[in-house]
């Protein structure tokens, strides 16, 4: 506790403003718990940059942390690109101070003779990533909490390439920024380089969003499928109606109560389209409106949840495997049926995941590449591999690219891909609903269910520290009944056979997860998330639908075995 002390102490200093030192100065008199909470560590940068709390200390969002990155992020720059007019954009969502933090941001980097671009307001995080290449930044800087609750926000840092940090560039930023005491960084901000941008920008990414997913379905197709959309009080009701109107689908409706920012999320528990209740209002308007869709993004605009009706023309939410299935298949269809598949196509997913992306792409003929939960590592995948091509690819917590002008999981795309997918299937008179079946009967029946468990504080990151040992050190033998066969382990880069007792590398950056796969294909992965207080488990279990009359009762039998795998793994309440 001394040194939690001495480090809050030190902020009670000129370097920083007075009432950042009186909320110090507050809690060292009046609340331990929360003073340990706000200075037991540094803040770091997870799967989908630094996020937090918003309040003082060293492991809070506030002008010092990010200061300090930005300071950081400014030297760096000037060391790795030594003969380039340097040019950051930022961008931000609708939480609370994000506008505020943003101007900070850029006041930082304009100090340091940084020519700075800003978003005039709230704009989603697929058009900061695009506006990186298109602009010609070496980095860019999203202000977001994504779908965390409303105390939190966050610092999303782009490269040149508009996808997120990742090696060499996060470690080499990472120690740039802890060299860094908080009295250098430079808060003197020069105007002259900061420039406040038009609708230029964001006009040229709706244009390449629509040349992307255009498969010239006609008016008519288009006209006759309704789409009841929510932006959850976020970002993407600046881009999402707009993009719609230019493809051409006039029939939409919006939640008009989510549709105006808000940092309170005051209509949702949470505002993640991952959860079934934060589509209620959507699923609600769309009953009444008779819609084929009812979809909901998160505050910044990159994921998406995406309800579709069912054999009984009930309105029930998607998985993000069971979305990303869908739209991989369209992808693939599509070329297939133009003759535009080659050799040099890619589709890309991650190891936590649905296999049956893989068996889906590779059933195509086309590749199938994985890497690490987080778009930074599919951003990678293209950005590594430049004479491979990509389709598109996803990851099962409701994100999806599709082609590599965003470089990272942009809802506003992707769903304008669904609509595209919904209204060809309807003219045809078959339903999305319809056509999951049919892949599942096709390729086999894959189903997936996520459990987290959130540990918050201090406590609750020992906590996780501790199962993940408990998971590596005493590993199940069994899993529903059936022989485990094979260990991932991603922290050590090795995978071990438990039938040959062989082992061999994994060929992927190293990352604290496990994956456990047994002899039918049952798949259970672990992992600590790297951008809110939760570990995760993710149960993939499968079987063969040989007819889709079976559908019901497959399905039934396979949401058992997961609640058996559950029980097993102490998962359940």
């Amino acid at each position: 506790m001394s040194n939690i002390l001495d480090k809050a102490k030190a902020w009670l200093t000129d370097t920083f403003d007075p009432d950042t030192v009186n909320d110090v100065r507050k809690l060292i008199d009046t609340d331990q718990k929360a003073l340990e909470e706000s200075f037991f560590q540094n803040l770091d940068f997870g799967t989908g940059g630094m996020r937090g709390i918003m309040g003082v200390g060293t492991n809070r969002i506030n002008k010092y942390t990010l200061g300090k990155n930005t300071q950081g992020i400014s030297n760096y720059m000037k060391s790795v690109f030594p003969n380039e007019d340097l040019k950051v954009v930022i961008a931000y969502d609708c939480r609370r101070n994000s506008k505020t933090f943003a101007h900070q941001v850029a006041n930082v980097f304009s100090a340091n003779g940084i020519q700075v671009y800003i978003f005039p307001e709230l704009r989603p995080t697929p058009l900061l990533s695009y506006s990186v290449r298109h602009l010609g930044c070496q980095c860019g800087i999203m202000l977001t909490a994504s779908h965390n609750p409303p105390e939190y926000n966050g610092y999303k840092v782009y490269w040149k390439d508009g996808g997120q940090l990742v090696p060499p560039e996060d470690k080499e930023i990472i120690s740039e920024i802890n060299a860094l005491e908080f009295t250098d960084i430079n808060f003197n901000k020069n105007s002259e380089l900061i420039k406040v941008l038009d609708n230029s920008v964001e006009n040229t990414y709706l244009e390449e969003a629509v040349k992307n997913v255009d498969f010239n379905l006609s008016d008519d197709v288009k006209k006759a499928l309704n789409i009841t959309f929510t932006s959850l009080h976020g970002t993407s009701i600046t881009t999402v109606p707009k993009l719609l109107e230019k493809a051409g689908y006039k029939n939409l409706q919006l939640v008009e109560e989510q549709s105006e920012p808000d940092p309170d999320f005051s209509t949702v528990k949470s505002p993640n389209p991952e959860e079934p209740e934060a589509l209620e209002m959507a699923i609600e308007l769309a009953n009444k409106q008779n819609s084929d869709l009812a979809i909901g993004t998160d505050p910044d605009g990159d994921r998406l949840g995406i309800a579709v009706r069912n054999t009984e023309n009930e309105l029930v939410l998607l998985n993000g495997n069971q979305t990303m299935v869908l739209m991989t298949w369209y992808l693939l269809d599509k070329m297939k049926q133009n003759n535009s598949l080659t050799d040099s196509h890619f589709i890309a997913s991650t190891i936590v995941s649905t296999p049956l992306m893989r068996v889906l792409t590779e059933a195509y003929g086309v590749k199938y590449m994985e890497s690490l939960t987080g778009f930074k590592w599919i951003a990678k995948l293209i950005k590594d591999n430049p004479e491979l091509d990509y389709i598109g690819g996803g990851e099962e917590s409701f994100g999806y690219m599709v082609g590599d002008f965003v470089r990272d999981k942009d809802a506003n795309t992707a769903i304008l891909l669904v609509c595209e997918m919904a209204a060809e299937l309807k003219s045809q008179g078959a339903s999305v609903y319809d056509q999951l079946i049919k892949i599942y009967k096709d390729h086999g029946f894959f189903k997936e269910n996520l459990v987290s468990l959130v540990k918050r504080g201090l406590e609750g990151a020992e906590e996780i520290k501790e199962k993940m040992i408990q998971l590596r050190n005493n590993p199940p033998k069994e899993i529903a009944g059936e022989r485990v066969v094979l260990i991932e382990d991603y922290s050590n880069s090795q995978a071990k056979n438990l039938q040959s007792h062989e082992t061999h590398p994994i060929d992927i950056p190293k990352s604290n997860v496990l994956i456990y796969y047994t002899e039918n294909g049952t798949k259970v992965a672990a992992r600590p998330s790297g951008t809110e207080p939760k570990i995760k488990f993710y149960i993939s279990v499968n079987s063969n639908l040989k007819d889709t009359s079976e559908f019901k009762t497959l399905d039934k039998e396979l949401d058992s075995k997961i609640e058996t795998i559950k029980k097993e793994l102490g998962l359940t309440e």
